[in-house]
């Protein structure tokens, strides 16, 4: 027992200067990198985190920076286009905004548009017959197109499933409305709304830039569920083809 003894001793020691290193590096990391270590990580997060893969976070996510970026942009088109605010019936942008996020988010139809919403929306908003408020119109038709294509939805969790297919064509429509946003004129030879510019004076691309962004996080994330459907379908390839049973503990 004599010669045991010092090597449970120095087992012990072991033990708690590992203990004591542990609890330094994670009060150094808490006061001087907060937000990067777990601890805080779990402390920040919401607790319907908790039903969501990595793909289910990026995916709410995505939706939530794109519409954020509509909003942004239908600012920037009431500011370059008055007349359409006029149009709207409201005395400032933010009221007329609030409006168009309401019908996005709650998945309501937009008086102006006859209850038409996606691409059917996004065609008469910017026809020249449309004669209401353009800009509420043309940012709520890529809204409710955008949450169509992720399947009526604005968070995502472990039940939900998001067609890539319907992703990827967001992303293309949206390609699409951002070319008949710069090239479509009224019989009067003008823009029927106003956004880029390039005269002598100055450039303004904001626009496209923004829209760019939203196509951006719409490509990656088909990248994303692609591979995940993907991985889901080798790994069970790979167990019928291994024959791999499944553990039990």
């Amino acid at each position: 027992m004599a010669r045991v003894l010092p090597r449970f001793n120095l087992h012990i020691r072991r033990h708690c200067l590992l203990l004591i290193s542990l609890s330094m590096l994670f009060a150094s990391g808490c006061s001087h990198q907060p937000g990067n270590d777990i601890v805080s990580q779990f402390r920040n997060g919401q607790p319907q985190e908790f039903l969501q893969t990595s793909v289910d976070r990026m995916a709410t996510l995505t939706m939530r920076d794109n519409l954020e970026s509509l909003y942004l942009l239908m600012n920037k088109l009431y500011l370059r286009n008055p007349d359409e605010l006029k149009k709207s019936g409201f005395l400032n942008v933010g009221t007329a905004g609030k409006q168009v996020r309401l019908a996005i988010e709650q998945q309501q139809p937009l008086p102006t548009l006859g209850g038409k919403k996606d691409l059917a929306a996004l065609s008469y908003a910017m026809s020249p017959e449309f004669l209401g408020d353009r800009v509420g119109a043309f940012i709520y038709a890529i809204g409710s197109m955008l949450v169509t294509a992720h399947g009526n939805r604005l968070e995502f969790y472990m039940t939900d499933a998001i067609n890539p297919t319907f992703v990827s064509n967001a992303a293309r429509n949206i390609e699409k409305a951002t070319w008949i946003l710069s090239q479509r004129q009224n019989q009067q030879g003008e823009p029927l709304l106003f956004s880029n510019e390039i005269s002598e004076e100055g450039s303004n691309l904001s626009f496209a830039v923004e829209f760019g962004k939203i196509v951006a996080r719409l490509d990656l994330l088909t990248q994303m569920l692609d591979e995940r459907y993907r991985r889901i379908g080798l790994n069970y390839a790979q167990s019928l083809l291994f024959l791999n049973f499944l553990p039990v503990q």
